[in-house]
């Protein structure tokens, strides 16, 4: 079964927590802190898989968690860390925030476009630290250590557009099946009523010099950019494509509809749902040219075509267009044609995808920009007043912090106050007008505000 769209709740492992222990052997009275660090939470990562044609491994299934870190011991010994959890998608994945609460999208986390490219979608908790990084010279025996840290959670969408060379478009029963089956190894459904195809088919084709992917999309029709027919299932399948290559039935099928209709319903549809698919490389066929009486039709779409390609080159007929001002007449029945046809489309398949290849090689890679980003977003925080004296402070990071503390142990409390400090939370309630005895709020936990002028060293945590 094809499924090209689902979305998925993934949750990385949890960080174990720190050890608080000290040493104690005979011999040794003042051995000192010697807690171990909790393992840190496993990932949940997505990994672009050539041999994988489609969605459906997670159909079904819905929800995905890494394993968590184990926690930290005696003796300096460390938690192991937890496994990732690696998940295979299709090549040519596009992966987007999903808010499930409004049924939104977010945006773009990745696109997987290169077989065993990867991204962190759920990153695991740190392992909290054991109390031997809490030492300093005035505390020589801490006697706390930090909780593991909570992995991320959250939805994705999973979105699969075929990653081929040229895709083949145009009505239904056009000949798109007949002519995917003629120039590759793939053995599309052929039959003579229209929407035979229902899923998109992939065929590798090859010339003397050059081998092309090509993608036979489901027949198109009047409104497909608003989702009429088969619409939106699949025009986005067409936009990674560097060529389109348009098939018009000469014959209008048993509608006697005009070709030249026909042409340009397709064209008009493309721009629609995207307007770069109006200016995206384009070879016009004019298929089942052994049925007599197409001629004069061919002729006619075939002046189209040329006055199309002069107009988009901005009415230069010698300047170079994304249209081909030649029309390409086969029959996909008889074979006639067909070579000439498949030489063109890998001729110009090779010049497009070197021309793509030079450009990506000078622009950053996408996921590495994505973790510069969620790295920047995770420093992040603000304060809310919610009502007079009642203040709320918003940041990942901050709230980790909160998370990590263990509440049942002062010191840790304490140390808690002076990472906060440290982080600028303090100045910044203090310039958003929060004074000494003001209730201040962090994830689920709430404090009163003094000052750094307070001769006080803690929180006095208050209860909710």
């Amino acid at each position: 079964m094809f499924i090209d769209k689902v979305r998925i709740h993934v949750k990385g492992g949890d960080g174990g927590a720190g050890c608080m222990s000290f040493r104690r052997e005979a011999h040794v009275p003042k051995g000192g802190p010697d807690g171990g660090d909790g393992g840190h939470g496993g990932n949940v990562v997505l990994s672009a898989d050539s041999s994988i044609s489609s969605l459906i491994d997670y159909r079904f299934k819905h929800h995905f968690k890494a394993k968590r870190g184990t926690h930290g011991k005696g003796s300096r010994m460390h938690g192991a860390k937890g496994d990732d959890l690696v998940l295979r998608v299709p090549v040519g994945t596009v992966v987007r925030e999903y808010f499930e609460e409004t049924g939104e999208t977010g945006e773009i986390i990745a696109d997987l476009v290169r077989d065993g490219q990867t991204i962190t979608v759920a990153r695991g908790g740190m392992g909290g630290r054991g109390n031997t990084h809490f030492v300093t010279s005035t505390r020589r025996a801490p006697a706390f250590a930090e909780l593991g840290e909570p992995a991320e959670e959250h939805w994705v969408e999973l979105e699969m557009k075929l990653m081929a060379d040229a895709a083949l478009v145009g009505m239904p029963s056009a000949g798109k099946s007949s002519l995917i089956a003629r120039i590759s190894a793939a053995r599309p459904k052929i039959a003579d009523y229209p929407f035979t195809t229902l899923v998109p088919n992939l065929g590798v084709a090859m010339t003397d010099d050059y081998s092309f992917v090509v993608a036979d999309v489901p027949g198109l029709i009047e409104g497909a950019h608003e989702g009429r027919g088969l619409g939106h299932e699949f025009l986005r399948h067409i936009e990674r494509t560097a060529l389109i290559v348009h098939i018009v039935d000469l014959t209008g099928d048993w509608e006697g509809r005009d070709p030249l209709d026909d042409y340009e319903v397709i064209t008009k549809e493309l721009a629609l749902y995207a307007q770069e698919l109006a200016v995206r490389p384009r070879i016009i066929v004019a298929n089942k040219i052994d049925v007599p009486g197409t001629e004069e039709a061919c002729e006619r779409l075939a002046e189209r075509v040329r006055a199309d390609s002069i107009a988009a080159a901005g009415g230069n007929e010698f300047a170079d267009s994304p249209i081909d001002p030649k029309l390409y007449r086969i029959s996909a029945l008889t074979g006639e044609g067909i070579e000439q046809l498949k030489a063109a489309i890998a001729t110009k398949v090779h010049a497009l995808r070197e021309a793509a290849r030079i450009e990506q090689e000078s622009k950053q890679e996408f996921d590495q920009v994505w973790e510069h980003a969620q790295e920047a977003r995770d420093k992040k925080f603000e304060v809310v007043q919610l009502e007079r004296g009642v203040f709320r402070v918003v940041g990942p990071r901050v709230e980790r912090m909160v998370v990590q503390t263990d509440w049942e142990n002062e010191e840790a409390i304490a140390f808690l106050q002076h990472r906060l400090k440290r982080f600028g939370v303090e100045s910044a309630l203090e310039a958003a007008g929060a004074k000494d005895g003001d209730e201040i709020r962090i994830v689920g936990r709430a404090f009163t505000f003094e000052s750094a002028n307070t001769s006080r060293d803690e929180f006095q945590e208050l209860d909710l």
